[in-house]
């Protein structure tokens, strides 16, 4: 179910929280061209979580809504709870509102819970999540402030050839231009280096460790999704790219979805995606990997 987009934020507090209430006295709202988060508290003694951007980009939350609203259709994990969206004008400002998570410590049945949790994700069928093909998803969405495609396609590796790498590719094309036919060669031999899935999975998509929150009950909430179906190893080897994930979480989700033969082989094809998408948005710094991981694999 769609939640209710509003033209302010103050009518945004009153619609969802009635209309005696109003933002708390200490509570200063400013205007970003990114993301930015804030913890904002009502008059009625709540707090809810809110994040704001430009009003020009408000369409990042109308497709984060529809990506929390995907994953916590699979009745698998949990997302937070959404309680509005909107612009408004006067603060220049597009925004989110949502329910406040209380944190818990990371423990280890909260690490193997959360494996768990993903692998139950990735097993959910997830035809519904895309019209006209078995890869993609019912609209484009973002990665990070970049657009993500998602057209559907009857082929994951297809998929991840022209809906993933080839756009960051073009993006990046300045800093790639000494390596061209090497990136080329790679996109040639993607066939033989990547497999198909046994079956389609919804994927979080951006699935780093800043991207779940643990809360109080030792449960994981995950956030910030980038979703479409896709092969799950995509979502695996993102929690690999920068510092693994703890041990138990890998062990209970193999449990459930053992590690294909290769993985190790074709993880770094995976994050070539986010490592392309990490130049384009940060620069310089990233593009030392993303030569290593063409040359590597050209």
């Amino acid at each position: 179910m769609a939640i209710n987009s509003y033209d302010s934020l103050d009518k945004a507090i009153r619609g969802c929280f009635g209309d005696d209430v109003r933002l708390g006295r200490n509570t200063r709202m400013l205007p970003s061209d990114i993301n930015s988060t804030k913890v904002v508290e009502l008059t009625n003694g709540k707090s809810v979580f809110l994040k704001c951007n430009s009003i020009r980009n408000s369409a990042f939350f109308d497709a984060e809504e529809v990506g929390l609203a995907a994953m916590a259709k699979t009745n698998t994990v949990k997302t937070p709870e959404l309680y509005c969206k909107g612009t408004d004008k006067k603060l220049n400002m597009s925004f989110l509102m949502m329910e406040l998570i209380e944190t818990g410590a990371e423990n280890k049945r909260a690490q193997g819970v959360f494996g768990q949790c993903l692998a139950n994700m990735h097993l959910a069928d997830a035809s519904e999540f895309v019209e006209g093909g078995k890869y993609g998803f019912v609209s484009d969405n973002f990665i990070g402030a970049t657009k993500q495609i998602n057209t559907p396609k009857d082929s994951w590796i297809d998929f991840f050839r022209e809906c993933r790498l080839e756009p960051q590719i073009r993006m990046a094309q300045k800093g790639l231009t000494p390596i061209m036919k090497d990136v080329y060669k790679l996109l040639d031999r993607l066939d033989d280096l990547l497999v198909e899935p046994e079956h389609p999975s919804l994927l979080h998509g951006d699935m780093w460790g800043g991207n779940h929150i643990y809360d109080r009950n030792s449960g994981v909430v995950l956030i910030d999704p980038a979703v479409y179906v896709g092969h799950y190893e995509a979502d695996i080897a993102m929690t690999e790219m920068f510092k693994p994930f703890p041990r138990l979480f890998y062990e209970n989700y193999q449990s459930k979805i053992p590690r294909q033969e290769g993985f190790a082989d074709r993880k770094d094809i995976y994050n070539l995606y986010h490592y392309l998408n990490h130049y384009n948005l940060f620069g310089d710094s990233y593009l030392m990997s993303v030569k290593n991981i063409v040359l590597r694999y050209s």
